[in-house]
């Protein structure tokens, strides 16, 4: 009885909820391809308008279907990866990603692609929007110096990935062979102030991250899925600096974000917004308020949002060190006036040294370091009192306040034999790391250090100096001069980067 009355009440409260509400849920179904045919094109063809990255073609502005055609061209050049570093690279309409494509659906399109007479490689082009077997690719099979075409209508709105699908597929896509082409839904895309097309791909080249001169393509990490580069529209630093993204407060920006892959799954975030809306994988649905969106190799999503305050934006893929040690990184710029209800800036910047400055006023320690910084004249006495601050927020979480490490993972710096047989070796593994096998005070280590580059020479030189004269080390000092030296020679055993 007691069951029943709580299943009533359960239910009756789960109507009353249903008539409190404001608007009743109803699931919008678009129909699909099934209610995608919209009769015949009307009017005369027009010619699709393509664009290079990171600029988007205008909107179609049409209210019926037409016939559209578009024309395509692979080439095949040399084009930068990274500063000083050169790759061959097979491109849709000579950029990577290839050209974007804007359509309605309901659209007839032809398609055509051109392979250029200096191609080495015959090529064709599978777009996802494509209903028909392999999404065109078993149509536009193009040996260099011939062209093909083939005619599909889209059925489907949405923002689809199109790739090269000639064996081996992996290959033509790491090489860069890959773009967007977007469907507008019959009654177009809320107007927004700002567009801009931006897609992910990894790269698999036969050096190692920014190892200079021409590159060529190292199929073997491509299959073990260990890329070189993880960039955004084919080249480190595309949409930074005098190339990035550009906004204004006020305004709203729509973002077209494309994975080419082949391999990875990006995790796509702008640091410091929030998504307003994100039409997740692509699709006609949309998801609100989100700080990180899935995109998966071959996928892509739109996504837009309102700038409030002025900045540099960090677009990135979270999977973080792709950002900061493959390339994925690319900026937008927001010009405008300040808007400190919403964002302050910072408030405050003070010393603070809690318990680590018990041995001496923190005044007498902030005065050491600045010393340190600004002259490089400091005394030793000086630079150890700067390294003492340092090493309490930059190493001792490692090596721990006292320097005695811990047992089988980081070596003691307390008493190192090591450090006692070349204390100049010191400034070395600051700056570059240390990695591989290392025997200290009779016990042997297999950790890696990451590299501390981060560090001004200055700042090594505190550090250095503060460690040989602590911890019952036999004391020592390092210069500026020591610690300029090594930055500039990178040793045998130094820990890899990247």
């Amino acid at each position: 009885m007691r069951r029943q009355m709580f299943c009533l009440f359960i239910a009756a409260s789960l109507a009353l909820a249903g008539c409190k509400a404001d608007k009743p849920v109803v699931a919008v179904d678009s129909g699909g391809s099934q209610q995608g045919d919209f009769g015949p094109p009307q009017g005369e063809p027009v010619k699709a308008v393509l664009t290079s990255p990171p600029l988007v073609p205008p909107a179609t502005g049409r209210t019926a279907p037409a016939k559209v055609i578009v024309e395509l061209d692979v080439v095949e050049k040399d084009m930068e990866i990274s500063e000083g570093v050169t790759y061959t690279f097979w491109t849709f309409g000579g950029t990577v990603p290839g050209s974007f494509i804007r359509v309605r659906q309901g659209d007839t399109v032809e398609f055509h692609l051109r392979n250029m007479p200096d191609s080495k490689m015959p090529h064709n082009i599978d777009l996802h929007g494509v209903t028909g077997p392999g999404g065109g690719a078993a149509s536009s099979f193009t040996a260099p110096g011939h062209a093909s075409q083939f005619t599909f209508k889209a059925l489907n709105a949405g923002l689809y990935v199109y790739h090269c699908a000639t064996a081996p597929v992996g290959m033509h896509i790491a090489n860069g062979m890959y773009g967007l082409i977007l469907v507008e839904p019959p009654e177009g895309l809320p107007q927004v102030d700002r567009e801009y097309y931006v897609m992910q791909g990894d790269f698999y080249t036969t050096g190692k991250y920014h190892d200079k001169g021409h590159q060529g393509f190292d199929m073997e990490k491509a299959i073990d899925e260990h890329p070189t580069y993880v960039l955004f529209n084919g080249r480190e630093g595309a949409l930074t600096n005098d190339k990035a993204l550009q906004t204004k407060t006020g305004e709203n920006v729509r973002l077209y974000v494309g994975n080419g892959g082949p391999n990875l799954i990006s995790s796509f975030h702008v640091i410091g917004e929030i998504f307003d809306k994100v039409w997740y994988e692509g699709g006609t649905k949309y998801q609100e308020n989100v700080q990180t969106t899935l995109i998966p190799a071959g996928g892509a999503a739109m996504m837009e949002f309102h700038m409030e305050v002025p900045g540099s934006y960090v677009l990135v893929d979270h999977s973080i060190f792709r950002a900061f040690n493959k390339g994925a990184l690319a900026i937008l710029k927001a010009d405008g006036p300040e808007n400190k209800t919403i964002y302050s800036g910072k408030e405050v910047d003070e010393v603070y040294l809690g318990d680590k400055a018990a041995s001496a006023p923190a005044g007498a320690v902030a005065a050491a370091v600045a010393t340190a910084a600004t002259t490089g004249n400091a005394t030793k006495d000086e630079r150890i009192a700067a390294g003492k601050t340092l090493f309490a927020g930059t190493c001792s979480t490692c090596h721990g306040p006292d320097g005695k490490g811990m047992s089988g993972v980081f070596p003691p710096l307390a008493g190192s034999d090591y450090l006692a047989k070349n204390p100049k070796k010191l400034p070395e593994i600051i700056l570059h790391g240390l990695q591989g096998k290392v025997t200290v005070n009779g016990k042997d280590y297999n950790s890696v250090m990451p590299p501390m580059v981060q560090l001004t020479d200055d700042e090594v030189a505190n550090i250095g100096t503060y460690v040989l004269n602590s911890f019952g080390n036999k004391g020592g000092e390092v210069t500026r001069d020591d610690a300029k030296k090594a930055r500039a020679a990178k040793p045998a055993d130094a820990a890899a980067a990247h």
